[in-house]
């Protein structure tokens, strides 16, 4: 993302490409577009049969800039950001001089609103046969009558409307309204049920209907539902599946995955274990890491997963532990040549690799980036500065009326969106806690020319002359200085939130550590350039974290993956040692001879300086190098990611020693997550985690989900698709007023 100091009405996202403002625009309008058929149908709000979606192009490009509605009545132009309030303020009130109440569809009465009329009894002669009646029988009461009435015989006479005083309050009509819905079920024949199914087609069914409960995490609670109930019974399954679904097919599912998932873990020569959900740097012995069955773990309400990573590149998943007891186990504990946390404590994980010798237990780099965002706003005074003064605009905006109206007329017409600037709860310290602080220097930098459009109001100008705190406003929001510092640390955040989302997609392995924050550091240097920061300040505060993070393995992996070796003058492909320091060189020798047994240290080191002036042949070497295009992201990848490994495998046999500790060493993750867990779900099982059988229940449905996931290497979390799919605007509640016009049904 690139980001600015204003957002102006051709782009209605601010801080995008143009290429994404476009697709955004589009997708509103597509969106729109679905509604209103919709609503054609009978499926929607009434007034989309008189408004209609258009395009605005630029007047220069000629590129859409903008959604808007079009009265059809009338031909004006509309916001598209509030359907319902323009539908409200244009055709209710008058506004629109070509429509009428005929133009709007009538809809059915209910019968809470039917007025009160004088029974009639009609002659035998014309009253009709009794099957053929079907209005609803005359409620008497000293106070009231209620008679169903036919619905255009309603709409063609005026009626004076009575409130009802019901039993449960001031317009409690629910009771009427249940009624209702009996009287429509009676005069309503119920669809005739389909052909019935066989027994293996309704074993099928309830077996692809179970997994995919299982394997999304949805809640059980959900078979109850009456309208899912209702389906099951017009597609012919049973509708009575609570114990089935948590009782036999639950475990017969789970026994089922947990065996694939050990099966794999057995076969393997070696392998990497990661975990994450960690609270306060809690860690345990590997013992508890590597065990078998728990019902466990303290430290926090949080899910804390257990994910192998195999030599093949790919994970399976070994538990998923809540709050409680653990068991002890010597499970797999001699081919566990790595652990890779999001959060641990630095002395238990070196105890660990002192204990075992073949072991190298490292840092979430994800978890390693996340916390630097936590340093620069620590330790960067600029940060503190942008905070406060982003704030006091903010508040002042949102706490005095006058100039919340004005900044809200002008946002509506700047960007097509309404609502004020965020700002963190009074319980959160923005100044400790950076994720409360950046939704308000996020919304100060969007918003900025409408800010400046706010004070230069004549309005605010006379405030500015009583109120020092509205002159301090404006003087801030006019000084260039006040938005090149925002938009500084705005960027800052975005660059390492942007790397962030890179090592999560890409998930790399250990030794890439070393260039991904050598290209920080780039980063970093650039940035101080661009915007005249001192450079020392940040650059210490990234070689900090880096050596909380860095570990010897890193500089190890990097030398020996055939992947980064530099081709010489001389046309060999050697190992890149020139990108080490002189610290990090000793740090390869040091590790190697910890990691090979007592009687080949010597050799390894042998071996290690032969890899150091031979390398790998051009041909192989270009082989393990060489690149394709990545269909989803664009990018150039790896074409094959597992030959580093096979290369030491095959083509360097005569590295006897050196090479066994290359193919476990270079495999290694630098990431401990394996996959996202639905938190709906996790929260839902925490608050009964009192429960023996909610957690066991909870665990095998983890499992079950955790284990399809991996299968299928989707390490996304279905909450974001969701976002996705709702985010049409920059309006966080225009779907949901869109929805919120359709009738009840």
């Amino acid at each position: 993302m690139t980001s600015t100091t204003t957002s102006t009405s051709t782009d209605p996202l601010p801080f995008s490409s143009d290429a994404g403002a476009l697709r955004a625009i589009n997708k509103r309008f597509e969106g729109l577009l679905t509604v209103r058929t919709k609503a054609m149908k009978g499926k929607g709000a009434w007034y989309w049969a008189h408004l209609e979606p258009i395009l605005v192009p630029h007047p220069d490009t000629g590129l859409p800039k903008s959604v808007k509605l079009k009265c059809s009545l009338c031909d004006s132009l509309f916001s598209s950001s509030n359907p319902s309030r323009t539908a409200s303020e244009h055709f209710k009130r008058g506004t629109c001089s070509n429509f009428t109440s005929s133009l709007r569809p009538p809809s059915p009465l209910p019968i809470s609103s039917i007025t009160p009329a004088p029974r009639k009894r009609p002659s035998p002669a014309t009253s009709p046969p009794s099957y053929q009646n079907h209005s609803l029988p005359i409620l008497h009461s000293s106070h009231f009558q209620i008679s169903h009435a036919n619905t255009a015989h309603s709409h063609n006479h005026h009626h004076h409307h009575q409130h009802l005083m019901l039993s449960g309050g001031k317009d409690d009509l629910c009771a009427l309204a249940m009624f209702e819905d009996s009287v429509k079920k009676l005069k309503s024949p119920k669809t005739s049920p389909g052909p019935a199914l066989s027994k293996d087609q309704v074993n099928s069914a309830l077996d692809l209907l179970f997994d995919w409960f299982y394997e999304n995490s949805v809640s059980l609670s959900m078979i109850e539902h009456r309208k899912f109930q209702a389906f099951l019974s017009q597609v012919g399954l049973p509708n009575k599946l609570g114990r089935e679904i948590s009782g036999e097919r639950l475990d017969a599912r789970f026994v089922e995955a947990k065996a694939e998932s050990e099966a794999r873990i057995r076969d393997a020569m070696f392998f990497q274990l990661a975990s994450d959900g960690w609270k306060c740097g809690d860690w345990f012995n590997l013992d508890f890491c590597c065990g078998g069955d728990c019902g466990g773990v303290g430290g926090g309400e949080s899910l804390v997963k257990f994910v192998v990573n195999l030599p093949n590149g790919s994970s399976v998943f070994q538990k998923a532990v809540f709050n409680g007891g653990v068991e002890n186990s010597k499970y797999a504990e001699e081919r566990c040549v790595g652990i890779v946390a999001d959060k641990f404590k630095a002395k238990a994980l070196r105890n660990l690799e002192v204990q075992h010798h073949w072991m190298v237990n490292t840092a979430c780099q994800l978890q390693g980036l996340t916390s630097l965002i936590k340093d620069f706003n620590c330790e960067l005074p600029l940060f503190r500065v942008v905070i406060e003064n982003c704030l006091k605009v903010a508040n002042f905006i949102d706490n005095e009326l006058h100039v919340r109206s004005v900044f809200l007329k002008y946002r509506m017409q700047e960007m097509d969106c309404g609502g004020l600037i965020r700002v963190p709860s009074p319980k959160c310290d923005p100044l400790k806690n950076f994720g409360v602080a950046f939704p308000t220097l996020e919304d100060t930098l969007s918003c900025a020319r409408v800010i400046q459009r706010v004070v230069m109001e004549d309005g605010f100008k006379v405030m500015c002359m009583e109120d020092p705190l509205a002159r301090e406003v404006a003087g801030m929001v006019q000084n260039e200085g006040f938005w090149n510092e925002l938009e500084a640390v705005y960027s800052l955040v975005r660059l390492v939130k942007g790397m962030v989302q890179d090592v999560e997609t890409e998930r790399p392995l250990i030794g890439r550590c070393l260039s991904l924050w050598e290209e920080l550091r780039s980063k970093v240097k650039e940035w101080c350039g661009k915007y005249n920061i001192v450079e020392g300040h940040a650059e210490k505060i990234v070689e900090k974290r880096f050596r909380k993070n860095y570990h010897p393995a890193w500089a190890a992996a990097f030398i020996l993956d055939p992947l980064y070796l530099v081709k010489d003058a001389s046309g060999k492909y050697l190992p890149p040692y020139k990108c080490l320091t002189r610290e990090q060189e000793k740090d390869v020798d040091k590790l190697l001879t910890r990691l090979a047994s007592r009687e080949e240290a010597h050799v390894v080191l042998m071996e290690l300086m032969k890899w150091r002036s031979e390398g790998l042949d051009p041909l192989y070497a270009q082989a393990v190098q060489m690149k394709q295009k990545d269909p989803v992201t664009g990018k150039m990848k790896v074409a094959n990611p597992l030959s580093s490994r096979l290369v030491w495998e095959t083509c360097l046999s005569e590295f006897k020693s050196l090479g066994k500790i290359a193919v476990r060493l270079i495999f290694l993750h630098a990431t401990s997550s394996g996959f996202k867990s639905n938190s709906s779900f996790t929260r839902k099982v925490s608050a009964n985690k009192h429960s023996r059988v909610t957690l066991e229940r909870a665990q095998k449905i983890i499992y079950i989900a955790a284990h399809a996931k991996l299968e299928r290497r989707d390490f996304s979390n279905g909450e974001e698709k969701d976002a996705e799919l709702f985010v049409m605007s920059n309006s966080e509640d225009d779907m949901l007023e869109v929805y919120a016009d359709a009738p009840l049904v």
